[in-house]
């Protein structure tokens, strides 16, 4: 690649190149002639070779060349210094892979090296930004409370859309219709505008006020509580749910790798770790708020070329719902579509009501609600919560189509058929597709597939995070007791980060996990627990300590019960467990509030000072 492109420049400039320049030009078109023989080889085994890659970028840079109402001088100098480590990579995964015996298509190692480049971006810009960050706990945990209203909105956005926006969302209207997907995009707009509305003022004004830079510390001191039980309930509750939550995001890195490159699904799991985990300790809140914007807009970007993309392959929007409405309750709202007998299945109210219970969710989440205590100005929260409210509806929406037109594409010929969780991997098969029209699409696939990295990685960073503050801050401070400096405290989020990594990569071995079911059991363990603790504790004044430990108790309990006992059952039973748990901790909350005594009235006191 770079003898290439340097045979062309020095040819059409040999004046003004550097001394530098010519040597370097020089060494690399004494390399073309030994390695001609293995081009013509490699061609035609269709495999790619570095010095062909660049063939379609040269063609971009002699075709400014030629254009003489312009001046690309200082573009064709950019392009000549980018181009160069770019094909470096190249030639690397091209020596690793052929010493390994296993031989990469022209559009593989486009793919690999642009998400190899992306997660290098990942790590410098997540080190950078945390070199600038304040040394202290507020600051690694809240960025110093100093976000502004555009990184919040996205930020709280990207940390929620794990990989089953990209994956799990269009996994499941591809299998099913719009039924089960929509209803539960649905829900979570609903969902995502509330919480900002309800939740954002009153939360950050609270946590600043009683000085909380964690969601259990927030309940704890909301209820002055002296002896940490709150807190030891709510560390246990965070610890318990997020392992799951982050396994679900390693095992969607895993099967992209595995499903693009023949990787190791293991290996592709560790990989994937490796990267959160060193981006996410060095930088903390700061450099995952900051990243999670910048992989928003990738994900963004993704999504609509990859619908227009499939509409195209599909032939055509007349296509798409031809084919679409040929399957029985594939495009209705109140029927769904059964693959394992073809017909159509009801769906009814109780059903609906299920499944936009997925909004209730967001009450409780605590990486998102940390977004709230750390913005800058409590007054800025209007901005994020337009900003959200119009991004979860747009990435929802396209989410949920690229599902739809998948099956269309399938239907075309232009990709397999897929089957039960392997219709998880629409999206990989849509880019692996355009991967095939040459190096840019190549690129744009590859970013497009980085794409599933960003949703992954923005949120089990977030969530990484608030494992940690909740082990290192209020397990280890606040419960067992032990003093840290802040230096000692910050270490020991870190290795909290590095354990709990771990463990999610032990229960993410299996490459056959589904998505979207490990997520939706995890939501519903915070949904359950923290979202009416979090709504009692800033709307009722008469809510004590008492009802929130039996509520945080009786959700936790209600949400396995409900899963695994109850939900089995199937018929009316059938509901999802966020919703039945959620209204027993509400019920348990209240009942046992107005039982016991009334909180004393400095409790009472701060309560109607933040309200007032």
């Amino acid at each position: 690649m770079r003898a290439a492109l340097c045979i062309y420049v020095q040819g059409s400039r040999p004046h003004s190149l550097s001394h530098a320049e010519k040597s370097a030009c020089s060494t690399a078109t004494a390399s073309v002639s030994a390695s001609s023989e293995r081009n013509a080889k490699g061609q035609e085994r269709g495999e790619i070779r570095p010095d062909l890659a660049v063939n379609a970028i040269a063609k971009t840079y002699v075709l400014m060349e030629i254009l003489p109402a312009f001046h690309f001088m200082y573009y064709k100098k950019f392009i000549l210094h980018s181009l160069l480590p770019y094909s470096l990579v190249c030639d690397i995964l091209a020596h690793i892979t052929e010493i390994g015996g296993y031989h990469m298509t022209n559009a593989q190692i486009f793919i690999m090296v642009t998400m190899i480049l992306y997660l290098c971006f990942v790590i410098v810009t997540g080190v950078l930004i945390g070199r600038r960050t304040k040394k202290s706990s507020e600051g690694f945990y809240l960025g110093g409370r100093g976000i502004g209203p555009i990184v919040t909105a996205m930020s709280a956005e990207a940390s929620d859309m794990s990989s089953y926006l990209l994956m799990g969302v269009p996994g499941l209207a591809y299998l099913s219709g719009l039924a089960d997907a929509s209803w539960t995009a649905i829900g979570l707009s609903l969902g995502t505008y509330l919480n900002f509305l309800l939740v954002a003022r009153r939360l950050r004004r609270y946590s600043e006020r009683l000085d909380a830079i964690t969601i259990p510390s927030f309940i704890s001191r909301r209820f002055h509580e002296k002896t940490p039980v709150i807190m030891c309930i709510s560390a246990l509750i965070i610890l318990i749910f997020f392992i799951p939550y982050v396994s679900s995001g390693l095992v969607a890195i895993g099967k992209l790798f595995n499903s693009l490159f023949g990787w190791n699904y293991m290996t592709a799991v560790i990989i994937g770790a490796v990267v959160i985990i060193s981006y996410t300790t060095v930088g903390g809140f700061k450099a995952v708020a900051t990243m999670d914007l910048i992989q928003s807009i990738i994900m963004t970007i993704s999504l609509c070329v990859i619908v227009c993309f499939a509409i195209h392959h599909a032939g055509g929007w007349s296509a798409v719902v031809e084919n679409a409405g040929a399957l029985p309750g594939y495009l209705e709202f109140f029927k769904t579509y059964n693959p394992s007998t073809g017909t159509a299945s009801p769906y009814g109210f109780i059903t609906i009501v299920s499944t936009m219970a997925w909004g209730l969710g967001y009450f409780g989440m605590p990486h998102i609600l940390v977004r709230f205590m750390a913005i800058r100005n409590e007054n800025e929260l209007k901005y994020s919560r337009r900003i959200a409210g119009v991004w979860v509806v747009i990435s929802m929406g396209i989410a949920v189509l690229i599902g739809v037109i998948g099956y269309a594409v399938s239907c075309a010929g232009r990709i397999e058929f897929l089957e039960g969780n392997a219709t998880e991997n629409v999206i990989v098969k849509l880019a692996s597709l355009l991967s095939s029209y040459g190096p840019l699409a190549a690129v744009i696939a590859g970013l497009t597939l980085a794409a599933i990295l960003a949703a992954t990685m923005s949120t089990a960073d977030s969530q990484l995070l608030a494992a940690a503050s909740a082990f290192s801050e209020n397990l280890l401070q606040n419960v067992f007791g032990r003093k840290l400096s802040e230096k000692q405290n910050m270490l020991a989020a870190r290795i909290t980060v590095i354990v709990i990594a771990c463990i999610s990569i032990f229960l993410a071995r299996n490459p056959d996990s589904n998505i979207f079911k490990i997520v939706s059991f995890a939501w519903a363990g915070f949904g359950a627990t923290f979202g009416p603790a979090i709504l009692f504790a800033l709307f009722w004044k008469r809510c004590n300590r008492q009802g929130i430990i039996a509520g945080l108790i009786a959700g936790a309990v209600s949400i396995f019960v409900w899963k695994f006992g109850i939900r089995p059952l199937g018929g009316a039973w059938n509901i999802y467990e966020l919703l039945p748990a959620f209204l027993v901790n509400s019920v348990f909350t209240v009942i046992v509030s107005l039982i016991t005594p009334a909180p004393e009235k400095e409790v009472t006191d701060v309560f109607e000072e933040v309200n007032a």
